[in-house]
């Protein structure tokens, strides 16, 4: 019988983003966006929930028992860590790991244009990296604190859930604070952060009003705030940050987020042309005067248009960058036309 170790130590060897291990199918890696089947027998319900608390402790498996889901990260000594989900699926305890590598890469080296470099150097402001799941946020979130210890003298706290990428201090000293095990929740951490002296606060995912209400606040009193969003571009991100709150406060928000917002990174991960690999596709958006003009005013539909034409500031609308990857051949026609915003424009582009 396979162990879960063998099947982690194979998931590094073919460089998967992803392990899955469900019932009735064998070990699923998932490589450059695809689902690939391992050659193995199909698993039953009883090895599954064997292999899956062979890795939990006594009180993960009560959490797991006891809420039906369970969140939490592995480190197996000298190998990548993974994020792991265990759940239930029609009755059978199941898992879905998302391997995390040890050595956190560059901006230059996920592809990122030099414009995030500049949003990872400023005094303060909210700082906001989008897209849908499993298309990097994390990673760029990791390049971006990676940037700063190496360059800043700051006090950087991470709130996470869990924990992914582990800093180790360089010029920074940075506290890694993990969501259950470290803390109650988003909320409960960042309302007693800015006690911690923190010069750049990191908050793993705004998820809920109480999150997101405190991260503007924390924005707006001087610090950097770097956050993750679940959504596809820069305008749906400021109208799902103004949608969270009742309409009676929904003009305050807007006036905090034209405040303290200093840009929004979209961020795609497309299959390359080649075959081999994936590569990143970016929408940018500065938080110029004329973007927080719009905010203020409520004319989020309008924003795009300032993005077409603010490329001397360094942003980019995703049909864009879409374009670029094309032209370069490094994504083919059909890949491009399954992302755009207006496939008609994007004909005559």
């Amino acid at each position: 019988m396979i162990e879960i170790r063998d099947l982690l130590l194979l998931c590094i060897k073919e460089k998967a983003s992803d392990l899955h291990l469900t019932e009735k199918e064998p070990p699923i890696l998932r490589i450059d966006g695809k689902l690939n089947r391992i050659n193995q027998p199909p698993l039953n319900r009883e090895d599954l929930k064997r292999m899956i608390y062979s890795i939990l402790t006594n009180p993960q498996k009560e959490i797991l028992e006891q809420s039906l889901e369970l969140d939490f990260s592995l480190a197996l000594a000298g190998m990548d860590r993974f994020r792991v989900n265990v759940h239930i699926q029609r009755g059978s305890v199941e898992a879905a790991f998302r391997r995390v590598p040890l050595r956190i890469p560059s901006l230059e080296e996920l592809g990122l244009p030099p414009i995030v470099k500049d949003l990872a150097r400023k005094p303060n402001g909210l700082v906001l990296i989008t897209g849908p799941t499993g298309t990097g946020k994390t990673t760029t979130l990791a390049a971006i604190i990676d940037l700063i210890n190496n360059e800043k003298e700051c006090l950087i706290v991470c709130i996470e859930d869990p924990i992914e990428f582990v800093h180790t201090n360089k010029k920074s000293m940075i506290k890694q604070r993990e969501v259950y095990s470290d803390t109650h929740s988003f909320a409960e951490a960042l309302r007693h952060v800015l006690r911690q002296d923190p010069n750049v606060i990191m908050v793993g995912e705004m998820r809920d009003l109480e999150t997101i209400s405190t991260t503007l606040t924390a924005a707006e009193t001087g610090h950097l705030v770097l956050a993750t969003l679940h959504t596809p571009d820069a305008p749906q991100t400021i109208q799902r940050i103004i949608d969270v709150f009742p309409p009676y406060q929904q003009t305050q928000v807007r006036l905090q987020l034209a405040d303290c917002l200093q840009g929004v990174v979209s961020q795609l991960l497309l299959p390359r042309a080649q075959g081999q690999g994936r590569i990143i596709a970016t929408e940018v958006m500065i938080g110029t005067p004329g973007i927080r003009n719009l905010i203020r005013e409520q004319e989020i539909e309008q924003i795009a248009t300032l993005m077409q034409t603010g490329s001397q500031y360094g942003m980019k609308t995703m049909d864009k960058s879409l374009k670029e990857l094309f032209q370069q051949g490094l994504i083919n026609l059909d890949v491009a036309m399954s992302k755009v915003k207006s496939p008609e424009e994007f004909k005559q582009l």
